[in-house]
């Protein structure tokens, strides 16, 4: 194993992603869990229930008062009116009361209180003092939190802005609105809020025959609806812990399918972008399909296509320092030469033969400039829609006319009614085809025909161009297209052409899409008739 090279990014301890899934999930869960615990409407609906349940109570209780603890008082025929007979109330308040777990008061016609469940007369007179129960409140850091989110849930819209109980030394109907109601014949029901609960309370009219004779009130706190809320909410609690855990290691489980790998794409990177010699390579994950599966595999096949575009660059360099080389050597040997020879017809033929090998070296570079520059024309160019038979026409017009009388004559032969439109780099594809009829040229007889066909085929558009020349040596039909492969007449003169054109010409057609490919026309008889290109591009 390689050491890793200096300038990697140091790993974190914790990854970003991890981060963000934890808090996207766990924003979600808290929203959730904080409007269960909300309760909002099962709260009011316990209330209300516990309010309904309580008038009817007092009801009850205001009947069994009026009919055993009210009295007549003879004031004669004209003056009888009933009252409450304090002794016998006391007593019948406590009975009923005492089971209950609620404060009874009850209140005369006059609105003095007669009667207080608190404060009740035993045997003898004494006062007896009833101890209620202290309120339970939830404990430790579930009370704190529950407290907390109490307050914080007060502060919302719409949340009961109720009135404060008050409680004045000597109570009279007056300070209760619900007494008063009961005073004037009907239930009254009140709710009230004290320091840390509810006081929930109804109020009946104690009568006989019709005629009020005071008004009984009961109350009780909200220590029953507070211990049901809460068991509640601690149901939800617990529900909301197993779901927090679960959470928390499926958002771990998450981030790390996606945090390692990215981590050991970024690593493998790192080590390719540092590395030397292909030792380092990018992880494919074959067995990933998803998209992350898909990014392993995009990089690996970009980074073995970097690697070919490096050994393609390397390549290249050498073949263009030995194509440079053997014109400057030539070069070289003439200039040393001319230098001693004193004869003037060899130093003029010196002298031609340095003027030529300068013109080879200018062609040379002008072909290696043009071919180093086309990919980055290529991927900078705009593409548009190119009619291919209506270049062909341009090209071959454009060849007949700048050609010598005893050229190659050109036959155009282009499908009618076919479209013949691709989506490509107008500039470049012409410089395929007048290489490709250059080269027909090159290698045609004085007066020979070159063919030139265009039609459709089903989503392609084929360009066929044919010579009247030698053919293609066999076994050479793939090798013409390498840089630099000269296979020239031999009336041709040395250096004429640099052995790019077909090179190029296959490199912009695959960046088309396209293809393109040699072959020898066979006669009947099975002699070779001449070379025949064929140019396959893509339709729009």
């Amino acid at each position: 194993m390689a050491p890793a090279p200096s300038g990697l990014k140091k790993r974190r301890h914790v990854s970003p992603i991890l981060r963000r899934i934890l808090a996207v999930n766990l924003l979600a869960l808290g929203i959730l869990v904080a409007g269960l615990l909300y309760l909002g409407e099962y709260r009011r609906n316990m209330i209300s229930a516990e309010i309904g349940a309580l008038a009817m109570q007092v009801e009850m209780f205001a009947a069994a008062l009026g009919e055993s603890a009210v009295t007549t008082n003879d004031g004669g025929q004209a003056h009888q009116y009933q009252v409450i007979n304090p002794s016998a109330a006391r007593q019948i308040v406590r009975r009923l009361v005492e089971p209950t777990g609620t404060r009874a008061r009850l209140f005369g016609a006059d609105g003095v209180l007669i009667v207080d469940s608190r404060l009740l007369f035993g045997p003898g007179g004494i006062v007896q003092i009833e101890t209620l129960p202290p309120p339970a409140e939830p404990g430790g850091a579930l009370g704190v939190l529950l407290g907390l989110y109490d307050r914080l849930a007060s502060l919302l819209p719409g949340t009961e802005d109720l009135p404060k109980y008050r409680e004045n030394r000597e109570q009279r109907a007056a300070d209760y609105e619900e007494v008063v109601v009961a005073l004037s014949g009907e239930t009254g029901e009140a709710l009230r809020r004290t320091r840390s609960r509810l006081l929930l309370s109804a109020a009946a009219p104690v009568q006989r025959y019709k005629q009020v004779s005071g008004a009984l009130m009961l109350s009780k706190d909200s220590r029953d609806i507070d211990a049901a809320l809460l068991d509640v909410r601690v149901d939800i609690l617990k529900v909301f812990g197993v779901a927090l855990g679960i959470t928390i290691l499926l958002s771990i489980y998450l981030a790390g399918t996606i945090a390692r790998p990215l981590r050991r794409l970024a690593a493998s990177a790192q080590l390719v972008r540092h590395g030397r010699n292909r030792q380092y390579g990018i992880p494919r994950f074959s067995g990933r399909n998803d998209e992350i599966g898909d990014l392993a595999e995009s990089l690996s096949e970009m980074t073995e296509a970097l690697w070919q575009r490096l050994d393609a660059i390397e390549g290249f360099a050498a073949d263009v320092a030995h194509e440079i080389k053997n014109p400057l050597t030539s070069l070289h040997s003439a200039v040393e030469t001319a230098a001693r020879v004193k004869d003037p017809e060899q130093q003029r033929k010196l002298m031609g033969i340095i003027k030529e090998d300068v013109l080879r070296l200018d062609r040379l570079i002008s072909d290696i400039s043009d071919a180093s520059r086309l990919d980055a024309e290529l991927s900078r160019a705009e593409s548009g829609p190119v009619n291919v038979g209506g270049m062909l026409a341009t090209v071959a017009d454009l060849h007949q006319q700048s050609g010598s009388p005893d050229a190659p004559h050109i036959s155009l032969d282009i499908a009618n009614g076919q479209d013949l439109t691709v989506q490509g780099i107008e500039g470049r594809l012409v410089q395929v085809f007048r290489n490709l009829i250059t080269n027909a040229a090159s290698f045609s007889p004085p007066g020979g025909e070159i063919s030139m066909r265009a039609h459709s085929e089903n989503e392609w558009i084929e360009v066929e161009i044919s010579d009247q020349g030698p053919g293609i040596p066999e076994g050479k039909e793939e090798d013409i297209f390498e840089r630099f492969y000269t296979e020239r007449p031999e009336d041709e003169a040395f250096g004429t052409h640099s052995g790019l054109g077909l090179s190029i010409s296959k490199q912009i057609v695959e960046a088309h899409r396209g293809r393109i490919t040699a072959a020898n026309r066979i006669g009947g008889e099975g002699q070779v008739q001449g070379a025949r290109f064929v140019v396959r591009l893509p339709r729009n």
